[in-house]
């Protein structure tokens, strides 16, 4: 049976893995139990809908988690023994609370931090809870390998009502197309159980405190500021706006941890959307429909307040994996098949480099030969 949260707020994900022992300079640095707080106090709540309509969407999107895995696993050939977690539908309170306490595992906090770091985790416990509120109203669903046993699918059924409301597509089609992406991130973390601790290993890197000196810091910081006066502005959208100034100031082993991330990021976004998209219409019969509404929705302006809080969070870099993403995956599976390109999920060297995405060539002939 799936399990559905009739006081999504107040839920967590069950069977949270167990902490590493090891701390990186992330650990103590943000309490994230106040962040859950601090979130879901200043969410906007979502769609007005009567109880019998919002328990219908519960219902269907329950259905729909399950439904799309025969139809993943046919189109992207990745198989596995391991059993199909059931799905949460969460309200976005819901939501903050389950990235706030995976956030806590990722980083080895737990939560709140203990000690003299108590305090010194709380201003950025408030402003992380600012930035879910924020997320909360735009994510859809998110597969999380770092809660549970087997993990925690999510959706976030008002925003998928929201979207399918502002698109004028056909709802049941269009929450079985979002569940299709979500099921390919577990799907692809279940095929390849060591993605999960790649991406653990690259955070830690990434929160390492070194003991590089400040003018090294500030050196680069300037230098990045230069070239951007000159309009030198680089293609690779982590190398623009907030992200690229973050990772200026980093020292070349955070900085490559931070690009491992981003490509990660980008080849899971770009797979999944290629997934839901090939599907086809046997599936989702207004996929094409739904595709273009809603490529159409991301590339829509938004007012000034947003752009900077897009900027600031790095949203628009996420749709720009997306978009990268299926390029990338599209252009290999076109050429080499299905079964090749799953060659990418084996050992961490068979992931795309930065210089991959854009020239997917360059990965068949290094990783295929």
């Amino acid at each position: 049976m799936t399990q559905q949260d009739s006081d999504p707020a107040g839920s967590r994900p069950v069977g949270a893995v167990e902490r590493r022992k090891g701390r990186t300079g992330l650990s103590g640095v943000v309490d994230w139990r106040l962040a859950a707080r601090t979130g879901a106090a200043l969410v906007p709540s979502g769609p007005r809908t009567s109880r019998y309509s919002a328990e219908q969407v519960v219902a269907e999107l329950a259905d729909a988690s399950e439904r799309a895995e025969a139809p993943v696993r046919e189109v992207s050939g990745l198989l596995d023994d391991r059993p199909v977690p059931t799905a949460r539908i969460v309200d976005r309170p819901g939501w903050i609370v389950a990235a706030a306490d995976s956030m806590a595992q990722l980083t080895g906090t737990g939560g709140a931090p203990a000690g003299g770091k108590l305090l010194a985790g709380k201003p950025a416990g408030v402003q992380a809870g600012a930035m879910l509120a924020f997320l909360s109203t735009a994510i859809l669903g998110q597969y999380d390998p770092f809660t549970g046993p087997d993990g925690t699918l999510l959706l976030v059924a008002p925003n998928i009502v929201a979207v399918e409301r502002a698109l004028g597509v056909s709802p049941s089609d269009f929450r079985l197309w979002v569940c299709l992406h979500e099921v390919t991130h577990r799907v692809q973390f279940s095929s390849a159980p060591w993605l999960a601790e790649y991406m653990r290993s690259n955070v830690e890197v990434l929160g390492e405190v070194g003991d590089e000196p400040l003018a090294d810091m500030l050196s680069r910081l300037v230098e990045e500021l230069r070239e951007r006066r000159r309009g030198a502005v680089s293609e690779d959208p982590a190398a623009r706006g907030v992200v690229g100034l973050l990772r200026a100031t980093q020292a070349p082993p955070q900085r490559e941890a931070l690009d491992r991330l981003l490509m990660l990021g980008t080849l899971l976004e770009g797979h999944a959307d290629h997934v839901m998209d090939a599907v086809g219409p046997a599936v989702v019969p207004s996929v094409e429909q739904i595709r273009t509404a809603f490529d159409q929705r991301r590339r829509r302006p938004t007012n000034p307040l947003q752009r900077l809080l897009r900027a600031l969070l790095g949203v628009d870099a996420k749709v720009a994996q997306y978009v990268r993403g299926k390029k990338f995956v599209d252009e290999v599976v076109g050429s080499v098949g299905m079964a090749r390109f799953n060659t990418v999920w084996t050992e961490a060297d068979a992931l795309p480099r930065t210089d991959e995405i854009e020239n997917p060539h360059r990965w068949i002939e290094r990783v295929l030969g």
